[in-house]
C-alpha cells in the first residue's frame, strides 16, 4: 500500500485485512499525521519513500520489498469483507495455472455508505510474485499484465469483496483529489507514447467536476487512441461517453450511436439503461418500456463491466413506472414503482412517483 496522512481510514483498511495477509508493506510518501504509528500497532513493514509524483514508482519500490507468493494491493480507503476474507487462503490454494486474480471491486458514490449508490466490477488486485509484474502510469497506476503474460483472454475473479469509499463525497473533497489527479494526468499526457488510459482517466475527473464538455473530449480521444492502438475501447470509455451526454442533455447526440455501442458490448446493461433513458426523453415511451424491461430481465450483476448497482433492478423498474405512467397505465405503474421500492427503499425518485400517484387517485 502507498499511504500519506490517512489516519482516518487505516485502521479499518489493515484491520480488514488481519488473518488473511502474512506480511503487510507500507509506503510512506511523507505522512505528517498518526498514519505510521497506526500502522506499527499491525506490525506493518514501513517504507519510507520521496514523493516523486508517481504512484506507479511508489508502489513499485513497495513490490520490491514483498516476500510473499501472492501480492494483494489495496488503496489505505478500502476495506476487505471480512466475512469474504476468511476464504481468501482456500480460494488461492485451489488454484492450479492463475498468476493474476480479480476480486469483486464496491465503490461507494453519494453522501453516505449505501450499497444502492454503488458502482461494481471485478478489477485485478491479485498478482504472483516475482514474475516480473510491476506498475506502470504514474496516476491510476495498472499492472503490465499484457508484458509478463502476453493478451490475456479473461482474468479468473474470486468472489472476496473489496469496499472502496474513496469516492463518497466528504473523501473527494477532504483530498481535492480530482485537482491533484488531474496536473499528475496532464503531465503524463505530455510523454509522446502514452496509453490511451491516460486520456480516459482524464475525461473521468473533468466528468467529477462537472465539466462535461471537457470531458467529452478526451473520452473521445481515447476511444480514438484504443482504436489508433487496434485495440476494442474498454466498455467503460462507452459508458462515460453516454453518461456525459446525458449530463449535457445532448439526446440527440446520443442518439443512434448508443446502438453501435450496444453490438461492441451486447452484455453491458448500463448501455441498455441509457438506452431506455434516451427513448423515454425521446417520448418512444413503448421501446424505452421494452428496453427497461430487457435491463431488468439482465440484472446487474454482470461484474466484466464496470456497473451502476440499480440499472438492472430498482432504476431501471422506476424508468418502467414512469413509461408506464406516461402510457396511462397507471395501475402498472405503480406496481412497478412498489417493486422498485421493495429493492431500495430510500430511492427518492420512485417514492416522490408513488406519492404522486397515491394523491392524485384520492381525488
Amino acid at each position: 500500500m502507498i499511504v500519506k496522512n490517512e489516519e482516518s481510514n487505516i485502521a479499518n483498511c489493515l484491520k480488514s485485512t488481519q488473518g488473511i495477509v502474512d506480511e503487510i508493506i507500507i509506503v510512506d510518501t511523507g505522512s505528517t499525521d498518526e498514519t505510521i504509528a497506526i500502522c506499527e500497532t499491525f506490525n506493518a513493514k514501513i517504507l519510507n519513500f520521496k514523493w516523486n509524483n508517481s504512484f506507479a514508482e511508489a508502489r513499485n519500490f513497495g513490490l520490491k520489498q514483498a516476500k510473499g507468493d501472492w501480492i494483494l494491493w489495496l488503496d489505505a480507503d478500502e476495506e476487505i469483507d471480512v466475512e469474504d476474507g476468511k476464504k481468501l487462503k482456500k480460494c488461492l490454494s485451489e488454484l492450479k495455472n492463475e498468476n493474476l486474480l480479480s476480486m469483486h471491486l464496491i465503490n461507494y458514490i453519494g453522501k453516505e455508505k449505501n450499497i444502492n449508490q454503488t458502482f461494481q466490477i471485478a478489477h485485478t488486485r491479485l498478482f504472483k510474485n516475482h514474475l516480473g509484474f510491476k506498475f506502470n502510469q504514474n496516476v491510476h497506476e495498472i499492472l503490465n499484465a499484457e508484458e509478463v503474460l502476453g493478451e490475456i483472454q479473461e482474468i479468473k475473479m474470486i468472489p472476496i469483496k473489496i469496499y472502496h469509499y474513496g469516492y463518497l463525497d466528504s473523501e473527494v473533497l477532504n483530498k481535492n483529489k480530482s485537482i491533484r489527479n488531474l496536473n499528475l494526468l496532464l503531465e503524463e499526457l505530455k510523454i509522446e507514447k502514452h496509453s490511451p488510459w491516460i486520456e480516459y482517466h482524464l475525461a473521468s475527473e473533468y466528468y467529477r467536476l462537472e465539466k462535461y464538455e471537457e470531458s467529452f473530449e478526451y473520452v473521445n480521444k481515447s476511444i480514438k487512441g484504443f482504436i489508433n492502438d487496434k485495440k476494442l475501447p474498454p466498455s467503460l470509455l462507452y459508458k462515460l461517453k453516454y453518461s456525459i451526454l446525458l449530463c449535457l442533455g445532448s439526446i440527440e447526440g446520443a442518439w443512434p450511436s448508443i446502438n453501435s455501442a450496444i453490438k461492441l458490448y451486447p452484455d453491458y446493461v448500463d448501455l441498455y439503461f441509457f438506452k431506455g433513458i434516451i427513448l423515454f426523453y425521446r417520448k418512444q415511451y413503448e421501446e424505452s418500456l421494452s428496453t427497461f424491461d430487457q435491463c431488468i430481465k439482465m440484472g446487474d450483476t454482470n461484474l466484466k463491466h464496470l456497473t451502476l448497482k440499480g440499472v438492472g433492478g430498482h432504476m431501471a423498474l422506476f424508468y418502467k413506472g414512469a413509461c408506464l405512467e406516461r402510457m396511462g397505465d397507471i395501475k402498472n405503474a405503480k406496481i412497478a414503482y412498489e417493486l422498485a421500492t421493495s429493492l431500495a427503499p430510500d430511492y427518492k425518485p420512485t417514492l416522490e412517483a408513488l406519492k404522486k400517484i397515491n394523491m392524485e387517485t384520492k381525488h
